[in-house]
């Protein structure tokens, strides 16, 4: 059993003790090291990741070969390539551990099945989605509508622990400005 897991769908909707078996017994833990690369374009990717313990990252190499981030995943968040999964496409993105990581994976062939085994883990998916949805939309929106500075300002006011486990080049990837802006900022800050 995955008491982690189980506690962060019981957020959303209730499954009884054998429907937390059947999804238990599907779930694949997986063990990597830090920065070890899980998926690469052209991989297919092969299911949904949900991080028990560690730090992941997504991200996209530009035509200047510049790294984009645009996701990160830390404990009790899902990541995947979705349009891979959703389109059966190779992947467009990298997924790479920054700490040592366990992640529970949800195979692609498996996900079917189960939920027509338990309709209630639809409605988990569903929400979970729209919550991340919502999460990429406000992100635009910060990077569309916000300085460089009041975006940085405003992330490490709801995640102040977060940003200490992340490097601060890859911060400043997916805040959408350089590492020396970040470290003028950060001096700026300190002052």
């Amino acid at each position: 059993m995955y008491p982690q897991l189980l506690a962060h769908i019981k957020r959303h909707v209730q499954l009884t003790p054998q429907e937390e078996q059947v999804l238990c017994d599907v779930m694949e833990l997986k063990k990597y090291k830090k920065k070890e690369i899980i998926l690469e374009p052209g991989q297919h990717c092969k299911g949904e990741c949900f991080v028990l313990s560690g730090l992941l990252r997504q991200y996209y190499v530009n035509a200047k070969l510049n790294e984009q981030i645009v996701h990160f995943a830390l404990e009790n968040w899902w990541i995947a390539d979705h349009n891979s999964i959703l389109n059966h496409v190779p992947a467009g993105t990298y997924i790479q551990t920054i700490e040592a990581s366990e992640i529970l994976l949800l195979n692609n062939r498996d996900k079917g099945p189960l939920l027509e085994q338990i309709p209630k883990l639809d409605t988990y998916f569903r929400l979970t989605m729209q919550r991340a949805f919502m999460a990429s939309q406000r992100r635009i929106g910060f990077l569309f509508n916000q300085t460089d500075e009041q975006r940085y300002r405003y992330f490490i006011s709801l995640f102040p622990d977060f940003v200490q486990r992340v490097p601060q080049y890859m911060l400043a990837s997916y805040l959408g400005f350089t590492p020396q802006f970040l470290s003028r900022i950060r001096a700026k800050r300190e002052k």
